[in-house]
């Protein structure tokens, strides 16, 4: 982030606390690091630093041949709900999933670590970690950081291709007649449905009501079911930007680089609406059942050096949790110093964006199966 000031905007948006009479104890396995000189890392997909030409991720390789541990490197997280859904049983059986390290939403992170899903960070065994940005230090869904780190954080906005689609500056033009069809959305409901929620003039880090909520429901219904919005998916979304079967539509900031990059076509631009956008934090986390805690703490502590969260944010073009990555960049990529994408301001996370409130039980249940109706997921 650019400023403290902005880090703090992340922080005093996070879903609330969970109850402590909701946190189950974890019993943890034993920890075989010293013998078993490995890591598995489940991740989201371009969300790290990647060697175009040999498909190897290079702060990755510099961590192996640093430290010795081999890293098993997956983009296989699509979807919160998804994924967790998947995994979710074996966790609670304490079977192993063969994962170390998972990333997922703030949101998410609240759930798992309040059903005993997560193992609990040594922070004493990474010393790097004391250059997390201040204001993220005590998250208010893990106090502490006790349990999560922050990988990146990132905004929700409009990408389109400027080369074939005329000006985008909200949400209601997506809904023009020359998109039809051509047009995704994001299966992570919070972020497409905080995005009308704006256009609705309704900041969903504000209580809403189940009214409005269902008005921003009916325009996805509307947009859906009138073949306006082509689908809605998870993180795969950009692969129908690549193929140019879609032109436009609800995306997660880093990804517009990514298609400039992939595709070779410098038109691709990421907008923030006139009336706003959506912030969101992923978090890597340990699952329960991982029998090596202390590698996987050692790569997470390698990701807190300024120059390798430089590496990382100049790839991705994420917001980066790290203080002293602004610096660094200097070193890595003297064009990004200055880039609001990666670095925004105090001003610009103010002035356009919004975390989505946190939702009690009933809530989430209500508007998680209110959309699924609507997108058949």
């Amino acid at each position: 982030m650019g400023s403290a000031a902005g880090a703090a905007l992340l922080a005093a948006c996070a879903p609330p606390t969970p109850p402590v009479a909701g946190r189950v104890a974890p019993s943890l396995p034993a920890d075989r690091s010293a013998s078993d000189r490995r890591v598995a890392f489940a991740n989201w997909t371009a969300y790290i630093d990647t060697d175009e030409e040999t498909g190897r991720f290079p702060s990755l390789d510099a961590f192996t041949k640093t430290t010795g541990i081999a890293v098993s490197y997956t983009e296989e997280i699509d979807d919160n709900d998804v994924y967790v859904n998947k995994v979710s049983p074996q966790l609670r059986a304490r079977q192993d999933i063969g994962r170390d390290i998972i990333v997922l939403s703030d949101w998410m992170v609240n759930r798992v670590i309040g059903q005993g899903l997560v193992q609990p960070l040594e922070l004493i065994q990474m010393p790097h970690v004391a250059n997390l940005l201040p204001q993220l230090k005590d998250a208010p869904f893990d106090p502490g950081r006790l349990y999560s780190l922050p990988w990146q954080s990132g905004l929700t906005g409009i990408g389109y291709d400027a080369s074939r689609v005329k000006p985008i500056k909200n949400v209601d033009d997506l809904w023009r007649a020359d998109l039809k069809g051509r047009v995704v959305g994001l299966s992570e409901w919070r972020d497409t449905i905080g995005m009308v929620l704006r256009s609705q003039g309704v900041d969903p880090a504000q209580q809403f009501t189940s009214v409005q909520f269902g008005n921003a429901l009916d325009v996805i219904d509307r947009q859906l079911s009138g073949g306006q919005i082509r689908r809605i998916r998870g993180n795969s979304y950009v692969q129908d930007l690549q193929s140019g079967n879609a032109l436009a539509g609800l995306v997660w900031s880093g990804d517009i680089a990514t298609l400039r990059a992939e595709t070779g076509n410098p038109h691709w631009t990421f907008v923030m609406p006139e009336a706003g956008g959506m912030l969101w934090s992923d978090n890597a986390v340990i699952p329960i059942t991982s029998t090596r805690r202390r590698n996987a703490e050692r790569l997470l502590d390698w990701y807190y050096q300024p120059e390798v969260a430089a590496q990382v944010a100049a790839w991705v073009n994420y917001i980066c949790p790290v203080a002293g990555a602004n610096e660094a960049m200097a070193e890595v990529d003297p064009e990004l110093v200055d880039d609001p994408l990666i670095f925004p301001s105090e001003d610009y996370l103010a002035k356009y964006t919004s975390v989505f409130r946190a939702l009690d039980a009933a809530e989430e249940a209500t508007y998680s199966e209110a959309w699924t109706k609507v997108v058949g997921q």
